[in-house]
């Protein structure tokens, strides 16, 4: 079966997806949760099924079991949903895509455009009169089902996004597509183009907009709110929302697995520098930003809500010489050694300081992390952290322990 991201040949894909949707490919899906689909396993169990079901039919079945079993980290409800691979790959978590509708509380009528298999439509239905659009009839079936499956209805249409009726609608959602057929596009390209998405708040004033979260601060016009999304420590996404849904020009926000949203907003940091963040010393803790803190440039607002001074003017950890408050935007260590860098010097060090495992952050210096954790790996009973970086403009060695 295509895996959806082409229309060419659609009627037969949506035809093997009705069948699989049936009644025997349902109780074949129903064998098939939960069991090994790796390796030596899925050619034994699929011989197996092959003499009770047609071929085409079990190898239908094992793709989207297989889909179903890597969904699972996103969705809760994966086994019951559908997926296509690049369906799948391009879809926010459900706890991203609730975090991301709560936006459009109040709001009556939405519109989700490029809607794929509906990981966003889905928590958009919850409470909305939802539509999906998507010129894809694959990804439309599925979307529909998604959200059936998570007892939301939500109306589809087959149509190119720039065609959409956005008559009497109140909020609109787009995810625009960031890879073509040759693979994935480079940082700030999509289809549709930014540019057009952003036009879409001259006819909706609620307007949400899937980035990558490398997208470039300038991209986004005065009046609108960038944000950006953090599953735990792991940066995930960005989203810009039009003014009328913005309630800062940046935003970090850290959430947690089951959804708990920490913000932390404000206005980002000036790219001269200065920050009017005093600069100091390394003392007795670090505070190593989320990377939703740095992509956002609010590391001096998080310095005003610790108390916390800069390392360096340019470097973003911070330090204090007091263990300060915990706080969901930053990862707090004890620093145990502080000194000037000295490679050749540190599998010493990390002896007398009874250290065996080893991480490397790196910050304000070059050098391969993962090829210097292993080489400075001991026998010491302790697991720290070697931050490679700069203070007040010098090479800097920093051995830390987690909080």
């Amino acid at each position: 079966m295509a895996d959806g991201s082409d229309p060419s040949g659609a009627d037969e894909d949506l035809a093997r997806l009705e069948r699989l949707a049936g009644p025997e490919g349902a109780a074949l899906l129903g064998r098939l949760a939960g069991t090994d689909l790796s390796g030596d396993a899925a050619l034994r169990l699929g011989s197996a099924l092959r003499r009770e079901y047609p071929a085409d039919l079990v190898a239908d079945a094992m793709t989207q079991a297989g889909l179903r079993d890597r969904a699972s980290t996103k969705f809760a409800r994966a086994g019951d949903m559908w997926f296509t691979r690049d369906g799948l790959e391009q879809a926010s978590s459900e706890v991203i895509a609730r975090h991301r509708a709560s936006r459009y509380a109040g709001r009556g009528r939405l519109t989700d455009l490029c809607c794929g298999i509906g990981g966003d439509l889905v928590s958009l239905a919850a409470g909305h009169d939802v539509v999906g659009v998507d010129r894809d009839p694959v990804h439309l079936w599925m979307a529909g089902r998604n959200a059936a499956a998570h007892g939301h209805r939500a109306g589809t249409v087959q149509a190119d996004v720039r065609d959409a009726d956005l008559t009497g609608v109140d909020g609109v959602f787009v995810d625009p597509a960031r890879r073509s057929s040759g693979g994935r596009m480079r940082t700030g390209e999509s289809e549709p183009p930014l540019e057009w998405c952003l036009a879409l708040a001259g006819r909706v004033d609620a307007v949400g907009i899937k980035a990558a979260p490398g997208i470039d601060h300038a991209l986004v016009p005065a009046g609108w709110e960038l944000e950006f999304l953090a599953l735990g420590r792991e940066l995930k996404e960005a989203a810009a929302w039009s003014p009328g849904l913005a309630g800062a020009r940046t935003r970090a926000s850290v959430l947690d697995p089951d959804g708990t949203a920490h913000s932390l907003a404000g206005e980002p940091d000036p790219a001269d520098g200065d920050t009017g963040v005093p600069v100091n010393g390394p003392g007795g803790w670090l505070l190593d930003p989320n990377p939703a803190v740095t992509r956002a440039g609010l590391v001096s607002e998080l310095a005003a809500r610790t108390g916390g001074t800069r390392i360096d003017p340019r470097i973003a950890f911070l330090t204090c010489d007091d263990r300060p408050a915990p706080t969901p935007f930053a990862r707090t260590m004890q620093v145990i050694d502080s000194r000037p860098w000295n490679q050749k010097r540190l599998p010493s060090l990390l002896r007398s300081l009874d250290v065996g495992a080893v991480d490397v952050r790196r910050r304000g210096l070059a050098g391969d992390v993962d090829a210097l954790a292993r080489k400075l790996r001991g026998a010491g009973s302790r697991r720290a952290t070697v931050v490679m970086t700069r203070a007040e403009d010098r090479p800097w060695c920093l051995v830390c322990v987690d909080a």
